[in-house]
């Protein structure tokens, strides 16, 4: 089971949902994140909280929608209401979707 965690940028809610889900999932579930513009680089303030958690932090990295055109997840689930209100590419098929919308991590000023 595929689950796809997505945002705007995929630089921090879908990134550290993808390495949460994937920390905890039983075997047979997997997590990956994308964004529909993405920013290119994953927030190091994302990284470090996920490390200090003793959260694996390898292979994450920010990546667009077309990263999954050929492997299209079974769930989807936008964290963000900008991605709750696109459409979701057509070659995610009858994937499930649904909507959690998080406050973004990135805006706390540390």
């Amino acid at each position: 089971m595929r689950v796809l965690f997505m945002c705007t940028a995929n630089s921090c809610r879908s990134i550290l949902s993808e390495a949460m889900f994937n920390h905890l999932a039983p075997h047979g579930f997997e997590a990956v994140s994308s964004g529909s513009f993405p920013k290119g680089q994953v927030l190091p303030r994302s990284l470090t909280t996920l490390q200090n958690a003793g959260i694996a932090t390898d292979g994450l990295s920010s990546k667009g929608n077309d990263a999954f055109e050929g492997c299209p997840p079974d769930i989807v689930i936008t964290v963000c209401d900008k991605a709750a209100g696109e459409a979701c590419p057509v070659y995610f098929g009858p994937a499930l979707k649904s909507h959690w919308g998080l406050e973004d991590p990135s805006d706390v000023v540390a």
